[in-house]
């Protein structure tokens, strides 16, 4: 055995191996530096993925907006509920005052007599008089309307626009009375059938043949040669394009019928359901028994046709220097469709031969 001093110094040189234990377990346990790094970036990583999934898990459980639970969620709100509950006791105290309201609409100085309503511009003179009394009898309009009732402007309008003689009603306002302002339909000719003859305006609509007496229907321009009858009631259209076109075609000549003695317009036969305007080839009858060839329809859209005024100044012009289409030796076909001349025949004479006579 060593001395004590020995044995000190013996313990103090020898190293102590179970010191050295902890220092060797330490360091094993101890992890390196640059791995505690990286440790403490994944972390926040990993608390993010983990965020994200809940809130992906937390928007596909978010209800719709428009789903049940939803709309309860938000009927039931104060607010809501004060909103529905305000409005449904307004509806009804409405109700009720509204039935203590006296009703205006039955009292005299709101109400006016139906005959008095006024018609503007003034009906034409060829307008039946009683015009306002035969729509209130067609209509079956009470006989005392009223200027509070609402549906008033369309029963009248309505009423109107169903009468053969008006073509559109333009207005219709409420004043201390009711005002209509319409656009009345103007009759062009007559056409002539066994049964008597039947006015047409310019379109070829149906007039009521009782509003016109004898000496009125002479007074404008006849159309002849028609074979179909009227396919409906008056204000409808006649439904033949023949009688179409010759009522155009009257129309234009109206205002020198007289002058140029002219008493009808002759229709050509119609050949076919489906003809038009362009096919149709019109002929006036003076009154010496002359035969003009006029040509189609003012309307018609055939290339190459004179205008309605061209044609109208040639036949003033052959008028004025022959002093009459019969004249010297007639009656006589004249055709005035050429654009440079007018050529003429005798209607005696069967030969094509013709005379041509510069405008």
């Amino acid at each position: 055995m060593p001395s004590d001093c020995a044995l000190s110094d013996w313990i103090q040189s020898t190293p102590i191996h179970c010191d050295s234990q902890p220092d060797d377990l330490s360091k094993v346990n101890a992890k390196p530096e640059h791995m505690s790094r990286k440790t403490s970036k994944k972390r926040p990583a990993k608390k993010k993925v983990k965020v994200v999934e809940e809130e992906v898990e937390t928007g596909e459980e978010t209800p719709s907006l428009f789903s049940p639970s939803s709309l309860i969620r938000l009927l039931f709100r104060p607010k809501v509920l004060l909103v529905l509950a305000v409005s449904v006791t307004g509806l009804f105290f409405f109700q009720k005052v509204k039935q203590q309201i006296p009703d205006l609409s039955q009292r005299e100085e709101y109400q006016i007599e139906t005959k008095e309503l006024s018609l503007q511009p003034a009906p034409p003179h060829y307008v039946p008089i009683d015009i306002v009394d035969q729509v209130i009898k067609r209509s079956e309009l009470p006989a005392r309307v009223s200027l509070l009732d609402q549906g008033l402007v369309l029963k009248i309008a309505d009423a109107f626009q169903k009468h053969p003689w008006v073509q559109k009603v333009i207005s219709v306002r409420k004043t201390n009375t009711v005002e209509v302002e319409i656009l009345f339909r103007k009759p062009a000719a007559m056409v002539e059938l066994k049964q008597g003859l039947f006015p047409v305006d310019n379109a070829g609509v149906l007039l009521p043949p009782e509003d016109f007496s004898v000496s009125d229907a002479r007074r404008f321009p006849i159309i002849t040669g028609v074979s179909s009858i009227p396919a409906g009631p008056a204000g409808t259209s006649w439904g033949d394009t023949t009688v179409t076109g010759a009522a155009q075609l009257a129309e234009a000549l109206g205002p020198h019928w007289k002058e140029l003695d002219i008493v009808s317009i002759e229709a050509p036969p119609r050949v076919a359901a489906d003809v038009t305007l362009d096919d149709l080839i019109y002929r006036l009858i003076t009154t010496g028994g002359s035969e003009i060839v006029w040509g189609r329809s003012p309307k018609s859209q055939r290339r190459g046709e004179l205008r309605v005024d061209q044609k109208i100044g040639k036949l003033e012009k052959y008028y004025r220097d022959y002093g009459g289409f019969d004249r010297p030796h007639g009656p006589y076909e004249i055709d005035i469709r050429h654009w440079q001349e007018i050529s003429r025949r005798p209607l005696k004479q069967q030969s094509n031969q013709r005379t041509l006579m510069r405008r």
